[in-house]
């Protein structure tokens, strides 16, 4: 007996076998069109009723189809005619059941990515399909369909007792807010206003990744790999970025085999265009790094957000910067989340935050939705101040990793010339004052109230009206 006529016969007696594969049975698995049609009858009848149906039943549905040819019409009443047995080995039945979903998936994801490569395919593209095969693979029967707050007690218990998986930083304070590193499945954001640190950052982040043994996808849309890789190359051989052209060939290898020789981390650097490439083409790229390099990332750097593009949405007339940005975020997101690895990136601050001493939220670029999107969120601030002291000011934002109340600010050092961060002594962070102030303050309206407050003078609306 056929695998298909044993799952056809199943499904109308044996009603625990039916309610567990109903949802993952497709009618594209059945490559028999008799066998095909039956199964299009059952589950036809099991949505609109939710019962199992009787052959009787099915053979009265089947007269009531229109497009069903005379030939379909008796092979489909005999093969109905034969759906008599029922296996008792339900899990053998269910494990064989998956199997052939698997299998089926499979083989239409290869015939169906033929058909791109011949060019019969109108609507796809070759890049589509690694995407198509990825899904193929990656079909199975998930059993969980909801936590249960009474009964999954001990499950819940284990999940609040459990270690969690997580990408450390070298900084002491990065790792406290983030209760030891950044989970797998989150997505972080560095804001940050032109030159101060965004980039720099992200590539001093990498390095303290690879000197950890983890591997590090680093991709970059606004600056060239061997700039990048340039950061990276000072941070990790302790040279001055303006230095290392000066080496020679045989100390760079040197060098280079020094560091080889204290972690097992590796690093990719992808340059795209700008605004040309999005979570699609990552997704691609993370395939082909997979098949061809055996190089899966442990974390991936996205240098930025902002010049990505959406896969879902079409930038232009119909579509404003709000839903575009909070779009691309989504996707970078669910990419982190369907990878099981934690995604950083970047943005800009807007015209305000380029002059506010104290930014927020509602400083971000172009849309509101990357901060309601993002799991954790950073601004890097600058002044002259700190400029002359080597350091920079790191704020939480958004924190669902912590509570973003304790140590809101601290202080980090940076030594721009070996693109690195470290950090600062402890004197350093308990004399750093609190900045208490309120965005209207640092605004140029805030300021001109305060002044006029310190005069004695009374702030009546009516003088900005």
């Amino acid at each position: 007996m056929r695998l298909e006529k044993t799952i056809l016969s199943n499904l109308i007696n044996n009603e625990e076998f039916t309610r567990k594969v109903i949802p993952y049975l497709k009618e594209e698995y059945f490559h028999d069109l008799t066998e095909k049609t039956v199964f299009n009858l059952i589950t036809d009848h099991v949505k609109k009723y939710n019962t199992l149906p009787s052959r009787e039943i099915l053979a009265i549905n089947l007269d009531n189809e229109e497009n069903v040819g005379e030939d379909l019409y008796k092979s489909s009443l005999d093969f109905l005619e034969a759906l008599t047995s029922s296996e008792k080995d339900l899990q053998w039945l269910l494990d064989k059941t998956e199997e052939f979903c698997q299998d089926k998936a499979v083989y239409n994801a290869v015939m169906d990515s033929i058909q791109i490569l011949d060019g019969r395919d109108e609507k796809l593209s070759k890049t589509a399909i690694p995407d198509i095969l990825s899904k193929a693979l990656g079909v199975s029967f998930d059993s969980h369909i909801g936590h249960d707050w009474i009964e999954d007690f001990e499950e819940r218990f284990d999940f609040y007792h459990k270690v969690e998986s997580r990408i450390p930083f070298d900084l002491e304070y990065l790792n406290t807010i983030t209760k030891g590193g950044l989970p797998n499945k989150t997505l972080t954001c560095l804001l940050a206003g032109t030159n101060v640190g965004k980039s720099l950052a992200m590539c001093h982040m990498a390095a303290a990744n690879i000197l950890d043994g983890k591997n590090v996808l680093y991709i970059t849309m606004e600056m060239a790999e061997e700039r990048i890789a340039e950061r990276i190359d000072a941070n990790l051989l302790d040279v001055p970025i303006k230095d290392i052209e000066n080496l020679s060939k045989e100390v760079f290898e040197k060098k280079i085999h020094r560091v080889q020789k204290k972690t097992s981390g590796k690093l990719i650097v992808k340059e795209y265009p700008t605004a040309t490439a999005g979570a699609g083409h990552f997704r691609h790229l993370l395939n082909e790094l997979k098949l061809k390099r055996n190089f899966t990332p442990h974390i991936i750097y996205i240098d930025y957000l902002n010049i990505c593009c959406s896969m879902r949405l079409k930038y232009g007339s119909n579509v404003n910067t709000y839903m575009y940005i909070k779009s691309v975020a989504e996707e970078l997101r669910g990419l982190a989340v369907e990878r099981d690895i934690p995604i950083v990136t970047a943005t800009q601050t807007n015209r305000t935050g380029y002059t506010n001493s104290d930014p927020g939220l509602e400083d971000t670029s172009e849309s509101f939705g990357l901060p309601a999107t993002v799991d954790l969120m950073i601004a890097i601030i600058t002044s002259e101040e700190l400029e002359q002291l080597g350091q920079l000011k790191f704020k939480q934002l958004k924190n669902r990793l912590n509570d973003v109340t304790q140590n809101r600010a601290f202080l980090i050092g940076v030594d721009r010339s070996r693109m690195r961060l470290y950090d600062v002594e402890q004197d350093a962070q308990e004399g750093m004052p609190e900045d208490d102030t309120s965005v209207m303050d640092n605004s140029s309206f805030g300021e001109r109230v305060n002044d006029e407050g310190k005069r004695g003078k009374r702030f009546n609306m009516g003088d900005f009206r």
